[in-house]
């Protein structure tokens, strides 16, 4: 069997489809290919796993205005389309895997125009529009939450969200070394995605001497150009003292040790994108959200208050994030292990383990049926 993954755009995107793709593996089926953005972070991901990679032109779909829209849709997303058509036209896959985002959709719309079985993985609460729009012409949409009808529901099996297979078997006192951590101290990770978060490194950065009396912090804050935040932030922590300084590691990415990390970590704070809200819940690791806000359906907030309604994190909105209230938050964590230890038990019955393998065996059914249209995939 042969196929085509697809997707990207964001870490979480291609997590997915990575975890997936070692699932398939597993289970004998070695032909796989991968269409997605050539300036994303799966072109360098996808390579590194030992994938074929098949790069195309990606439109995004915004639900506001923007100049970029007239391009995107008129140009990029057909354009992206036309080089996908190609490309499943030549590599006959007998299914199509599309992770979500606007990176998938032009190898959705063309798996549906050459009659390849579709399947798409939903990692949000809040279905995206990409996924809206694929959903209607999918053969079966895998869920990570429960439905809400936003998909046919003959067509619609939960899944969970699969975990990056990489993020397994931490080690604390790994991190430690290489962070330059000492190994007693609780340590906080503060993480912002890909292109950091301004605001939270902003809040971070302001309370950091009073935040360092109670922690060690590691600190993800991405490399954006514009905001300035990484030498902002290296600034402030040149100007710590000594032995404070010693306690706060900053990086603009966590690479190669992102498992360690999280081993590490007593308590995360951050966005509450899927990808960082499953990788909690997965490796039981309480949570300080702070969602994003004007994600489309708001559902960086809809993530987070599922969490926060079983006991496995605390929300904080963005309008409501000061240097005091953080503080406030990390600091009553911090003092209460018993509290700390039951939120990473609470957060950890949300997720799947095996939902990488759930969605592998999905993949297997639905290319089977395809080959007896009235048969209704069922997961075996």
């Amino acid at each position: 069997m042969r196929v085509v993954i697809t997707g990207g755009g964001t870490g979480g995107h291609t997590s997915a489809g990575l975890a997936v793709a070692a699932a398939l593996r597993d289970r004998g089926c070695h032909d796989l290919h991968w269409i997605g953005s050539g300036s994303g972070i799966e072109a360098r991901r996808v390579p590194e796993a030992g994938l074929p990679f098949h790069a195309i032109a990606t439109g995004k779909l915004r639900r506001y205005w923007d100049w970029q829209n007239v391009p995107d849709l008129l140009l990029r997303t057909p354009a992206g389309i036309a080089q996908a058509w190609s490309a499943l036209r030549r590599l006959q896959p007998s299914l199509v895997f599309a992770t979500g985002g606007f990176v998938s959709l032009p190898a959705s719309v063309a798996a549906w125009i050459t009659g390849i079985p579709l399947v798409i993985h939903e990692q949000t609460s809040v279905p995206g529009l990409a996924n809206r729009i694929a959903g209607r012409f999918a053969r079966h949409v895998a869920l990570t939450f429960p439905p809400d009808g936003a998909f046919p529901g003959h067509r619609v099996t939960v899944t969970g969200n699969p975990l990056r297979p990489e993020l397994a078997g931490g080690s604390r006192a790994d991190a430690c070394r290489h962070f330059g951590l000492e190994p007693g101290p609780a340590i906080v990770y503060v993480t912002g995605g890909s292109l950091g978060s301004h605001r939270i490194n902003r809040t971070v950065g302001t309370v950091l001497d009073e935040l360092l009396e109670h922690c060690q912090v590691i600190h993800q804050c991405g490399d954006n150009r514009e905001t300035g935040d990484l030498a902002w932030l290296a600034e402030r922590r040149e100007a710590l003292a000594p032995s404070q300084r010693a306690r706060y590691a900053l990086t603009a990415y966590v690479g190669s040790e992102p498992r360690d990390v999280y081993a590490a970590a007593a308590l995360i704070v951050g966005r509450s994108g899927a990808g960082t809200v499953n990788e909690c819940c997965q490796l039981g690791r309480p949570a300080v959200y702070i969602p994003l806000p004007g994600t489309s359906g708001d559902e960086q907030t809809r993530n987070a208050r599922l969490v926060e309604a079983v006991g496995g994190a605390i929300v904080l909105p963005q309008q409501t994030l000061t240097a005091a209230t953080l503080l406030g938050a990390v600091r009553e964590l911090l003092s209460d292990a018993a509290r700390l230890r039951a939120m990473a038990d609470r957060a950890r019955r949300l997720a799947v383990p095996d939902a990488a393998e759930r969605i592998a065996r999905l993949l297997f059914t639905v290319a089977a049926a395809s080959l007896e249209p009235a048969r209704s995939p069922e997961i075996r």
